[in-house]
Formats: C-alpha cells, sequence, structure tokens
C-alpha cells in the first residue's frame, strides 16, 4: 500500500505521485482568458503529481459557459503560460483539457447567435448551458437546439483539436486530455440513441461511430507526440441527456482498444454514479459496472496508464492501485476546498468541506481563499 505517493512514469515523464486533480469548471475567467488568479488557482493544488485543467473550448463554436478561458486565441495561448509556468515551478505537470460541447450550448455564447453544432440534430432536453437570460445576465440556461454538422463540415472540427493541442504545447502544458466525457461533443458521436446521422459518422456500425474520436485523437498525436495525448471518458454517464443503451461495454471496450494501439499517455474514466441500468438492471449499480469496464481495459492497455476519477476515498484508490485496476487516482471536488489534499490525504488529515455556491463564477471566494490545515 501507499504506492498512491509513490512517484510515476507517465510515458516517460515521472509524476511525483499517483494524485491526479481533476479537471473542474470554475468559470473564473471574464474574458475567457486565464488570469494570474486562475495560475494562483493551479499553484496552491500543485503538490499533486499530475493536475489536468478545467475544460478550455478549442474553439468558440465548441464553448457553453461563460468566462472559461480558452485555446484558440493567441490571448488565451498567453493567459495560460503563468499558471503552467508556476505548476512547473512547484515540480508538478499539467495537461490542458480540450473541450468542445457540442449541442450542450446556447445561442448567446455562440458567434453572432448562431445554433450550437453536433453530431445530432436531437435537443438535449433538460441540459443547461452558462450563458446570457433574457435580461441579458450570466446565468444558466436551457440548452438551444442544435445545428448537425454536414459531413464534409467534421473534419474542421478534427482539425480545431490538433489547432488547439499545438497552442496547448505552446502555452507549456505538459500535454492534453480530450474531454470525451460527460455529454459533450464526443458522446454526442458515439451513443447511438443520440447520433441519428446517415453518413460515415453515423452510429450504425461500430467502425462509423468512433471514426469521429479516432480521427481527433489521431490528429492531436500527429501534432503533438502520442506521450503528451489523454483522453477523458465517461461510460454509463447520463449528463445532459445522455440515455444508456445495449451496446455501452461493447463501444467502449473497442474505443480504449483502439485508444490502446494509439500507445497514447492515459486514458482516464469518470465514474458518474447513482444510476442503476433501467429496465434490463442486472443489480449491479452505475459503479460496478464501470470497474468491471476497467478490468477489460486493462488488458487492452500495456502502455497506456490508466486514471480512474469519482468518489474515491485513499483506501479505495490505494487498493484499485494495487490489485493492478489502475495507475492514478484522480480527486474533483476534493481539491477545490482543499488545496494540500495531497498532504491532506497522506496524513489522515480532516477535509474542508467545499461551499457549493462558489464553485462557478465570482471572484477569490471559494477560489483561491481555502486554508491550507495545519496541524498542532
Amino acid at each position: 500500500m501507499n504506492q498512491l505517493f509513490a512517484p510515476f512514469k507517465l510515458a516517460g515523464t515521472t509524476l511525483a505521485n499517483r494524485v491526479v486533480m481533476a479537471p473542474m469548471t470554475r468559470s473564473r475567467a471574464p474574458d475567457d482568458v486565464a488570469t494570474d488568479t486562475i495560475a494562483l488557482y493551479y499553484a496552491q493544488r500543485a503538490t499533486a503529481g499530475l493536475i489536468v485543467s478545467e475544460g478550455t473550448p478549442v474553439s468558440r463554436e465548441g464553448q457553453g459557459y461563460l468566462f472559461n478561458p480558452g485555446i484558440f486565441t493567441p490571448e488565451q495561448i498567453a493567459g495560460w503560460r503563468l499558471t503552467t509556468q508556476t505548476v512547473h515551478a512547484l515540480g508538478s505537470h499539467i495537461f490542458a483539457q480540450l473541450w468542445h460541447v457540442g449541442r450542450v450550448s446556447h445561442t448567446t455564447i455562440q458567434h453572432d447567435g448562431q445554433s450550437p453544432v453536433s453530431a445530432s440534430s436531437k435537443t438535449a432536453i433538460g441540459a443547461t448551458a452558462f450563458g446570457y437570460d433574457e435580461q441579458g445576465n450570466p446565468g444558466l440556461v436551457a440548452a438551444s437546439a442544435p445545428r448537425q454538422l454536414a459531413t464534409d463540415e467534421v473534419p474542421r472540427i478534427v482539425q480545431d483539436f490538433a489547432d488547439a493541442a499545438e497552442n496547448a504545447i505552446a502555452a507549456g502544458f505538459d500535454g492534453v486530455e480530450i474531454h470525451g466525457a460527460n455529454g459533450y461533443l464526443f458522446e454526442q458521436f458515439l451513443n447511438p440513441l443520440v447520433n441519428d446521422r446517415t453518413d460515415r459518422y453515423a452510429a450504425d456500425t461500430m467502425e462509423n461511430r468512433l471514426r469521429f474520436t479516432l480521427e481527433a485523437v489521431d490528429a492531436v498525436i500527429a501534432r503533438i507526440g502520442r506521450e503528451k495525448v489523454g483522453i477523458r471518458l465517461s461510460p454509463y454517464g447520463r449528463l445532459f441527456d445522455m440515455p444508456h443503451h445495449d451496446e455501452i461495454d461493447a463501444t467502449y471496450t473497442a474505443l480504449v482498444a483502439a485508444l490502446g494501439e494509439r500507445r497514447i499517455a492515459y486514458v482516464h474514466v469518470m465514474d458518474q454514479s447513482g444510476f442503476v441500468i433501467g429496465d434490463k438492471d442486472t443489480g449491479m449499480s452505475v459503479s460496478e459496472r464501470i470497474h468491471n469496464l476497467l478490468r477489460v481495459f486493462r488488458k487492452s492497455l500495456p502502455e497506456t496508464a490508466l486514471i480512474l476519477a469519482g468518489g474515491l476515498t485513499r483506501e479505495r484508490a490505494e487498493q484499485l492501485i494495487a490489485d493492478g485496476t489502475i495507475d492514478l487516482a484522480g480527486f474533483g471536488q476534493p481539491f477545490i476546498s482543499n488545496p494540500d489534499l495531497v498532504a491532506r490525504l497522506q496524513n489522515g488529515w480532516p477535509l474542508t468541506p467545499p461551499d457549493r455556491a462558489t464553485y462557478y463564477g465570482g471572484g477569490t471566494q471559494g477560489f483561491v481563499d481555502y486554508a491550507p490545515f495545519l496541524p498542532r
């Protein structure tokens, strides 16, 4: 045990420990550019072996939330440099999470009020974006009806990811994590109950279903190298109107096998527990099904690290690392209110509960004002 705090070599880079700070949207960039305060936020948490940044949009079209620092303009690239330089000076490593929300956006966020784009023509029922309401105030708004991307437009989105990856390296990031989870654009292609296309990017065959994701991965690898590429996935997630379907296991097993062949740096799985399978419920929770999938994934990833995030404790993380199920353990919300989370986990110190009212937007309160634990 105690492997959680031991160094780990990730695609040739030695991390100080196996603790990963998972990506979390905080909406603290008024001009969509990373600020000095954002750099301080990550610096406070730089005892993690690896930090994955909050989702950073690859284009204005890919943005679904106001006040998120992007990675598609010169100003945004420059804005991230203080963060990456500070994190490196403190001995940690940081990957940029590349993000395109697809249909989970709103016309008030899009250029000239255009419709969001997606794999699908279906509106994400019940999903909200963070845009402008009818009074022009920022807040949660129902996702707008999307426009289905034409076949010849999809390569443009692939190019956006490759360009963003190159921009991230220019900004000083050690690599990138493609955001393939949480009901956003990649899942909109992967889910056959959402993807209503009839072209080569349809969900009618496994090859077509995986095509967009693998094209984006290949384009990013070609631009910055496989050792600097990770991807986040959320099998059995239901965020933003992502219905469960009968081919979840087969889809993600095939995708992860293809990723293993590409020998990327890591696959990052998010456990969105709390649901069961529905009318074909076998009595297993989502968490149990994901852990079964992790054991299958492990066999396909001989040279690729496997990360799990979602509801982990130190004890659970240690056990999964010890039995070889995962290599690295991701922690999200605990890092919000515990900037010194690594020390707290290692020493058994109590965790400070977060102020949920300050998760998104606002100033320094609930962002960089949480104090470290001071043992007596």
